[in-house]
């Protein structure tokens, strides 16, 4: 079953990759069939799970809880359709266009956990991402971060503007760098800050680059505010091999 042959007017089609014997799939499987069942299909949403499962009998079972469409197990579509999508493990939730069949999100599994009624469905992805709400895709891309928790309103505010139109003519450029911004204390904002060493939230921002792909690299900026001025200098530097570079640890 090719994204061709399961295209619809009006239609969002969710791709959604995950197993039996995939512990957090079958800890997400659940939050899924909520959401689609009391929100999301009535929104437009169908669902074709894409099965990872060693045999039938576990496909079968694993499938039985499911309200959706499924390519049958084993069948060699599904490899097509992970290449597609660049599906580096599961779960994995991919929603695409039932018209044009294009890409409207290549990762919006952490959309089901922080909009679960579907406010923003279909979970286009946002230039600047809060860093709590999806975090996915930080160790595959260089990402800039915004650690703005104990910062105002105001000079959040001020950051997002800032922020935003940088992030978009980014992606226009088709650069792999994503931009996020932690607006509030949380488990991945301090986890960020525990491995670069950065210390406790601030009344001004810390901006920092994550270069995990790299083996784990990265680099903070001395600037206490996010402006076009200082996250530009602060990407022309990396660009440039220009900053100092740091390890996680």
């Amino acid at each position: 079953m090719d994204v061709d042959e399961i295209k619809g007017e009006g239609k969002v089609i969710g791709l959604y990759f995950s197993a039996h014997w995939c512990p957090p799939c079958r800890q997400f499987t659940p939050a899924l069939i909520k959401s689609y069942t009391d929100h999301l299909k009535a929104k437009g949403l169908e669902i074709i799970f894409v099965s990872s499962d060693r045999d039938q009998a576990s496909f079968q079972e694993y499938y039985s809880t499911m309200p959706w469409l499924a390519i049958p197990n084993g069948d060699p579509r599904k490899d097509k359709l992970s290449k597609r999508f660049e599906v580096e493990g599961i779960p994995s939730f991919v929603l695409v266009d039932g018209a044009t069949g294009e890409t409207i999100n290549g990762n919006a599994r952490g959309k089901i956990s922080s909009d679960p009624t579907g406010t923003e469905f279909p979970f286009h992805p946002k230039p600047v991402i809060d860093l709590d709400d999806d975090p996915s895709g930080i160790n595959d891309s260089l990402a800039l971060v915004a650690l703005m928790e104990g910062c105002d309103d105001k000079t959040k505010a001020a950051a997002m503007a800032a922020l935003e139109p940088i992030a978009v003519a980014s992606k226009a450029a088709k650069e792999d760098t994503l931009f996020y911004m932690a607006k509030a204390p949380g488990q991945i904002p301090g986890k960020v800050r525990e491995l670069t060493k950065v210390g406790e939230p601030k009344g001004t921002a810390q901006l920092v680059l994550l270069d995990i792909p790299d083996e784990g690299g990265f680099y903070v900026s001395p600037a206490t505010e996010v402006t076009a001025e200082t996250v530009t200098a602060f990407l022309s530097g990396y660009k440039a091999k220009a900053l100092e570079r740091q390890q996680l640890g």
